[in-house]
């Protein structure tokens, strides 16, 4: 069954690009003109991911974002005209997976596109399970306790996670866990997984200002602390 794409946009043009890009590669695709007509449309439809611009009328990207947010943890690529770091990084501390700046090649978009959601498709063992001290991660089922609390993440939070946790005491550089979110290294930067780690830590550490499981190493990047 083919998967579908909600692609959020007010230009008509772009729009009908990306829809007809898209359903070439296999693809489902529905759409929507702003925020609020995403919302409907993502709640009768609950696609398995959102391609979102952030600059529209009525309701803008990141104010979706914060609403969906609540509903669904759909993954989400945003494509923004904006080059501001600051903009981009809203969109990531909100949640989302990846990012394009217009004007944008749908190739790479489709490439992306199959690289989130090929994270939710690997194969695992129906008993997989990590847990590293208080933490335990259920690879199947997509969820995350600590101190058998569950804690809600994002596709790309869970599966930050599962990298750290799989090598507790392991240094990973922020290259290499962008490679393997990723499957490659494209327009995210560096400082997308420092945002996905101050996402991560906000959530699942007793002080993130403390980190007591997802430490920083200087100079190499993090790893998950050792029991």
């Amino acid at each position: 069954m083919s998967k579908t794409i909600l692609v959020v946009d007010d230009e008509a043009r772009l729009v009908n690009l990306v829809k007809a890009y898209l359903e070439q590669g296999g693809f489902r695709v529905v759409t929507a003109r702003n925020g609020r007509e995403a919302l409907f449309v993502a709640r009768q439809e609950k696609p398995d991911l959102i391609v979102l611009d952030i600059m529209m009328p009525e309701m803008d990207g990141h104010e979706f974002m914060r609403v969906h947010r609540q509903e669904r943890p759909t993954p989400i690529i945003l494509l923004t005209a904006k080059v501001e770091e600051d903009d981009k990084i809203i969109g990531l501390e909100l949640g989302a997976d990846d990012y394009l700046t217009k004007p944008f090649s749908p190739r790479e978009l489709l490439a992306r596109i199959r690289a989130v959601l090929r994270r939710g498709t690997q194969p695992v063992d129906s008993s997989a399970r990590l847990r590293v001290g208080t933490v335990s991660l259920d690879l199947e089922r997509y969820l995350v306790e600590v101190n058998d609390e569950r804690i809600d993440l994002t596709r790309s939070e869970f599966d930050l996670l599962a990298i750290l946790m799989g090598s507790p005491g392991r240094a990973f550089s922020r290259l290499d866990l962008l490679d393997r979110l990723q499957g490659t290294t494209f327009e995210g930067s560096e400082r997308t997984i420092d945002v996905h780690i101050k996402n991560l830590r906000s959530k699942i550490e007793p002080d993130s200002r403390k980190p007591r499981y997802v430490e920083t190493v200087y100079g190499v990047g993090y790893r998950f602390a050792p029991e």
